[in-house]
This record gives C-alpha cells, structure tokens and sequence, in this order.
C-alpha cells in the first residue's frame, strides 16, 4: 500500500461502536470501516454499567486489524457519548465500571440537588448547561448521598473518551469538549467552577489538565504496541464528546445554518463565538457545549432514535426482521398526526417498556393509542419532527444573538444539516423539511467519525481549519436535499402537538 496518511477513529456510541480509518488526498476524504461492535448496557444489582474494558478490548482489536492489513497510521483518535466518567484509585487501577447516564440513581438525584445544595437558575447562569437528570454533576451527587465507595476511594475521574486514550497511553488529560457536557464547567473560563466542586468534595486536580482539540495525549504505551503490533503511534485528544465532532464534520458553505446531529440522541443547534446565557436561554433550557477552535454548540438535546430503537426490541421477531425503510415505509401507510407525544417526557427516559409508556402518554392526554408497529412508528416519527420545528423556531430567535465572522448579526438560518445516522432516514427528513419549512441537506452518515478523522489530519498540519475541513468533506460526500412541503397541514399539525404537549 502506497504511503499517504491514514487516521484511525474510534467513535462510540450509546448502543454501538466502530473503527474507521480516513484519509486525505488530492482535497478530498475517503472512509472505511475496520471494525463495529455492540456497546452493551450492563445491569446489575439495580444499576447500569458500561463495560470499560470491553470497549478498550474493541479498540486494541481494531487497531490489530489495521496491523493486519497493513495501513500505516499517523495517530488515533477517540470520541463517545458525554457525561459518563470512570474512577481512578491510588493504585492508579479503576474503581469498578463506569455507571452509564440511564442509571436509576439520576432519576431524583437533579431534584434533590436543586432542592438542598444550589437553585436552578445559579447551576445555569455558572455552567450554561441544559439541565438534564443524567448530567455528571448529578450523577456525583447522587453517588456522594449513597455512600459509594468507588467515589470515596477515587483520587481522579477520566470521561469516557479520555480514560480510553489513557488506557492506551498510560497519559491522564481532560478534554474540553467532553468536560463541558459535565455541568461542572464555566464557559467563560473553560474550568471546572469551584463551588459546584465543593459542593461534591472534589478539588480541580480531580479531572486532570483541561486540554483542546487537537491536543496530543502521548503515544501508545509498551503494552498497547505489544497486543497491536504497532509502534508508537500518537493519541491525540479529538474533540471527545461525539456531538463536538459530529458539529465539526457540518459540510456548511458559511455560517448562517443550524445542525441535527441524529441518532440514539439528537441534538439540534447553532455555531456560536460565545456562550448564550440569558433569561431566554434558561427558560427554554438550552445548553452552551465546547466546540473547537473556541466555538461554542449552542444547542438543545431532544430523545431521538432511542424511541425507535426501544421500540424495535420490544416487537416480535417477525416485525423484527424486517428492514428499516421496511418498517418505516408501512409507517407512512398510518394515519398522520393520530396520536402525538413529547419525546422528552421523563417517562421516556429508561421505561421497562417502551411501547407500554408511549401508549400512556397517549392515554393521559386522551388521545387515540397507537397499538401496531405502523402506528407507533408513525407516532414518533411525526413527534419527532414537531419538537424539531419547536426547537428550531426557538434557534431562528437565537440567531439574532449570534455574529458572524465580520460581525453582522444572522437574522436567518438559510438551511439545516442532518448529520449522523439518522440522516438515512428519509422519511424523518422529509418530515424534518417539512416541520421546519426550511431545506435539509442530509449527509454525513458518519459525520463523528468524519470530525474525528478531520481533527487528526488537522493536527497532522493537513488542514489548517474548521472551513478548510468543511469544504473537504463536502467535496467528498453526497448530500440529499430536502425542500419543506404542505406547509398548511404541518402548521396545522404543530398547533396540535402543543396543545398535546402543553402538560
């Protein structure tokens, strides 16, 4: 294989991992995919667990492929889902598997907090974060008031990404983008704020030096070039929370657009120079994320897929076994706009079923209950796409408090980029156009691995910029457009779904 540079990207995600490898040439980016596993959620004893090893094991067997089919790669990145954090104890060993984000123990934990340490309205005018039950201060908490001990016996926390990269390189750092879905961190000054650590008996040093993408962590330890067959191969800090590469990858010609990054979660927002945090942005519970190159991800979280996906498990194995476009096209079949729900309800946070609590909220709001797959689907598909129009409209307000590079103010969003892999889903899309009345430009599939591989090729000296990766990745994809129609029945629709929603 002739020489060139080859990136390796491991991108996690809530349900599912894989191994890629990119790389650059002639202006454009070519993909492929080594390897891809499940992530699976570990119950026991009442609680939920990631298995940390595991997803390091996955990594080492990705990074032997590569060996075996002999690619040359320049470094590795690594990016996952936010919040989540493993424990270090003085040993320098961890302190039991990483509690995951849908443990029961957040459920109450943000209430009680709220109620006994520091109002709402302060947590948010410190952090900017959207408050969320599962966020990591939250999760401390909650911990601290059970007594945990892998808590009491931890000297430092590693979120996710960056205990990954430790494991790998024996070097300890905390990345900006995935400490700033913590609810732990100021934006202003992109450190850890000392009375919400205070209030968890953690000092600064906890977390390890605050780095930015781009950073490189240090180079594969002696272990890891002996399971790999590799030789030291840098690490690099990416931007470690998924949505921060996925935000990254946005194929945008300039600034006025908004992104949706779609999957298990999707996260609708805009690219800001600064945080927004104001009376307007508390109420509406928005959140004010890391980005790189200083930018900030002004954006809200909405349950995405993760509908769908619960869903799916529950049906039988003949509804099962049937494909996706399948499923969702006898979807398009059912009534629209029947039954409607809002998708972030808390009863839809981690039900026992699913299915069960979508027919509740239907029932508490005297609505038709969707009872066939179509029905469901149908349901969540057009909910889904109210609450983006919802979330959009509230962006488009936001806008006006944003400036673009030479200072004007963006009085408009002319397009929204779908990126993730619920940008396959047509009919969502659609949907999504429609809702919004503005274009979709649909596309990367992989936008989080594609902002992982571009960030390395960046510190590589590859590229030289945000833009400069925007219009490599444009060059290298295929985007599908979708134009909004039948405004007249959407409005119509919206006007139901916050009635419905209004409780």
């Amino acid at each position: 294989m002739k020489s060139k540079n080859y990136f390796f990207a491991v991108d996690l995600g809530a349900t599912s991992g894989r191994t890629i490898i990119g790389s650059i040439e002639n202006g454009s980016l070519t993909l492929e995919e080594i390897t891809r596993f499940h992530n699976h959620l570990i119950e026991q004893g009442g609680h939920f667990y990631w298995d940390i090893h595991a997803l390091y094991l996955e990594m080492i067997s990705g990074l032997r492929e590569v060996v075996r089919r002999d690619i040359k790669i320049t470094s590795i990145g690594i990016d996952t889902w936010g919040v989540d954090f493993v424990m270090i104890g003085d040993d320098d060993a961890i302190l039991r598997n990483p509690r995951a984000y849908r443990d029961p123990i957040t459920f109450n934990a943000m209430n009680d907090y709220l109620r006994q340490v520091i109002s709402k309205r302060e947590i948010y005018d410190i952090t900017g974060i959207q408050l969320m039950n599962f966020n990591t201060l939250f999760q401390l908490y909650a911990m601290r008031q059970e007594k945990n001990s892998a808590l009491n016996s931890t000297k430092e926390i590693l979120f996710m990404p960056d205990a990954l990269s430790w494991m790998l390189t024996g070097k300890k750092v905390c990345e900006y983008t995935i400490a700033s879905t913590s609810q732990l961190l100021d934006p202003r000054t992109k450190q850890f704020d000392e009375r919400l650590l205070d209030s968890l008996a953690l000092a600064q040093n906890t977390f390890g030096k605050m780095v930015d993408p781009g950073t490189v962590i240090g180079t594969l330890t002696e272990e890891a070039q002996r399971l790999t067959g590799l030789g030291p191969v840098p690490v690099i800090a990416v931007a470690g929370h998924d949505t921060g590469s996925a935000v990254a990858a946005v194929p945008a010609k300039n600034e006025r657009f908004a992104y949706l990054s779609s999957g298990t979660w999707s996260l609708m927002g805009i690219e800001t120079k600064a945080p927004i945090i104001n009376d307007l942005s508390y109420e509406r519970n928005f959140t004010n994320e890391g980005g790189i190159e200083g930018t900030t991800r002004f954006l809200k979280n909405i349950c995405g897929m993760w509908l769908y996906e619960c869903c799916r498990k529950e049906w039988t194995d003949a509804v099962r076994s049937l494909s996706h476009p399948e499923l969702q096209g006898s979807a398009m079949k059912a009534e629209a706009f029947r039954s409607l729900i809002n998708p972030d309800d808390i009863m839809f946070a981690n039900p026992t079923s699913m299915i069960e609590a979508i027919q509740s909220y239907c029932r508490q709001t005297r609505q038709p209950i969707p009872e066939t797959p179509a029905e469901i689907c149908r349901c969540i598909f057009d909910s889904l796409a109210l609450r983006y129009r919802q979330v959009f409209l509230w962006l488009r307000e936001f806008a006006n408090q944003k400036s673009t590079a030479d200072g004007h103010k963006l009085d408009t969003i002319d397009v929204l980029h779908i990126i993730g892999g619920g940008s396959q889903n047509k009919y969502l899309n659609q949907f999504t156009a429609n809702a919004t009345g503005t274009t979709v430009l649909a596309g990367p599939q992989e936008g989080t691995a594609i902002g992982n591989i571009m960030l390395q090729a960046k510190t590589a000296g590859l590229v030289k910029d945000i833009w400069e990766m925007r219009q490599i990745i444009a060059n290298s994809i295929e985007l599908v457009r979708f134009e909004p129609t039948d405004k007249d029945i959407w409005d119509l629709a919206y006007d139901k779904y916050l009635r419905v929603t209004k409780r």
